[in-house]
């Protein structure tokens, strides 16, 4: 019975969730007390919360020191919604600021399909012997025409034709 309680007592941690708001979120162990309880398991993991319903289970990083050896772990803690929304507060700005930047990379591309647009209005990618859009030069006018017909060799005048560049 030791051991199960000393192995359980490391998969979940209790979180100090009252400094939040300046990113500083405290982690420890939790206490023979607190595993035999469920707090952290059954019960929200944060320190100042015993919310019983709807958890949600986080894996985070837990740095810590055993003596003079620096450890890490990943460890389970489970937060009822109003704690989850403290722990991932720090994440949910950085997201806020990828959307602002991806919203300038799409107005970019916007302007860069715009001016390419109106660059194929004035010139034809046929005329100017230059590469289109799709990469094959003079595609319009391969289109407009009949097939344009092609000589079938036989393989005796392509023999000849051989030995002769050979010969020469």
């Amino acid at each position: 019975a030791v051991v199960s309680t000393q192995s359980t007592g490391k998969e979940y941690c209790i979180a100090d969730l009252s400094r939040y708001e300046s990113k500083q979120i405290a982690l420890r162990w939790r206490m023979e007390r607190e595993v035999k309880g469920g707090k952290g398991q059954f019960e929200c993991g944060n320190k100042h919360c015993s919310e019983r319903e709807d958890l949600t289970s986080w894996e985070v990083n837990f740095g810590y020191r055993e003596g003079e050896v620096k450890k890490n772990a990943l460890v389970k803690l489970r937060l009822c919604p109003e704690c989850s929304v403290k722990l991932n507060l720090i994440k949910k700005v950085k997201k806020v600021k990828k959307k602002k930047k991806e919203k300038e990379e799409k107005k970019k591309k916007k302007k860069r399909k715009e001016r390419r647009a109106s660059s194929e209005n004035h010139d034809t990618p046929g005329s100017s012997g230059e590469p289109g859009p799709s990469g094959d030069c003079g595609e319009v006018s391969v289109w407009k025409g009949p097939a344009p017909e092609t000589l079938v060799k036989s393989s005796e005048e392509e023999m000849n034709e051989f030995l002769n560049d050979l010969f020469l």
